[in-house]
């Protein structure tokens, strides 16, 4: 099986589905004549031309607005964010606008768009350019959320997004897009809503998404050498949220730590938490924890950047902690 980049295998999926329908665009800033931020659309210009990948200027809100009204008359947009933190300007227009749509027009209107960008920290952006904004959006009725952790994962969630008829936001992690990992040859897709276990284990139970995941292994492994055995379960779509293979891992394990990369107040991590306890209480033996960033505006020092993002450390602290280890 072909080893690409996460990078590569997101051009792949926007390439394919691009071929296989005439309706299908790509807009945002810098994704045509530059190739992408991240040359995430490198080539795509050169074979769809300028209808179908679309420079705009730098104008969220005006192009995310263009790409509702597309979604409303049979078009499948996909609109790309150079980066989640910019698509603040475009919430009326995600939120009061493809969200709502099919629900105030008494689903006369669906809204197949793909709103899609790298999120979350990267090296030394700082605080407006390293926050991760899942919850926001997963907050939001009408929206489904997507996160994916590798390029198999990324590929074939990408595709199944741009397949749906709801709106999707896409969350690509910035410091993956350079990550390696098997991409099959060929057609195939990642259903939205479906979690994966990214490691089988017995004594604790981890959850993890995106650019958590690869932190979440690395604790892992360490763990192991010292006996101790850690599931990893990916939810790839943070909504709909597949609490399934969750709750039947913590069920066996008894135990649950949540990894996130965005702040801990109101994140995703809260609402896992709730599920758990509600649905598992009665089979934990300690209370599930959450490892996230710290709850500050990201810091630009190099050292103070890493205090700030879970480690694999802290993650094996917190796996001890549930385990009742010194």
């Amino acid at each position: 099986m072909p080893v690409i980049t996460y990078r590569d295998a997101l051009n792949q999926a926007l390439r394919e589905e691009l071929r296989r329908d005439p309706s299908v665009f790509l807009m945002g800033e810098e994704v045509g004549v530059y190739q992408g931020a991240y040359k995430v659309s490198k080539g795509l210009l050169q074979e769809f031309g300028p209808q179908r990948i679309v420079d705009t200027p730098i104008t969220e809100e005006g192009f995310s607005g263009v790409g509702v009204g597309a979604a409303m008359v049979g078009l499948r947009p996909i609109i790309e964010m150079m980066t989640w933190n910019f698509s603040m300007l475009a919430m009326d227009q995600i939120i009061n606008g493809a969200a709502k749509m099919f629900y105030m027009s008494g689903g006369q209107f669906r809204i197949p768009i793909v709103v899609r960008g790298p999120g979350g920290a990267a090296h030394q952006l700082a605080a407006q350019h390293s926050q991760s904004l899942e919850s926001w959006y997963a907050h939001v009725p009408g929206l489904k959320v997507v996160a994916p952790s590798t390029p198999y994962d990324a590929k074939g969630l990408l595709k199944s997004a741009i397949r749906d008829d709801d709106p999707v936001i896409f969350f690509e992690g910035e410091t993956l897009y350079g990550s390696k990992g098997e991409v099959p040859d060929g057609e195939y897709l990642v259903p939205l809503g479906v979690a994966d276990v990214k490691r089988q284990g017995s004594d604790v139970t981890i959850v993890a998404w995106s650019k958590m995941v690869s932190v979440a292994l690395k604790a892992a492994d360490s763990l192991a050498a010292e006996g101790v055995s850690c599931e990893v379960i990916d939810p790839r779509t943070l909504r709909p949220l597949d609490e399934a293979p969750i709750l039947a891992s913590v069920r066996r394990t008894n135990r649950c730590v949540v990894v996130e990369e965005g702040w801990d107040y109101s994140g995703i991590g809260a609402q896992l938490s709730y599920v758990i306890h509600r649905e598992a209480f009665s089979d934990l033996d300690a209370p599930v924890t959450r490892v996230t960033g710290a709850d500050v505006p990201m810091p630009y020092a190099k050292n103070l950047e890493h205090m700030a993002m879970p480690s694999p450390a802290r993650v094996v602290q917190a796996v001890r902690d549930v385990l009742y280890l010194a």
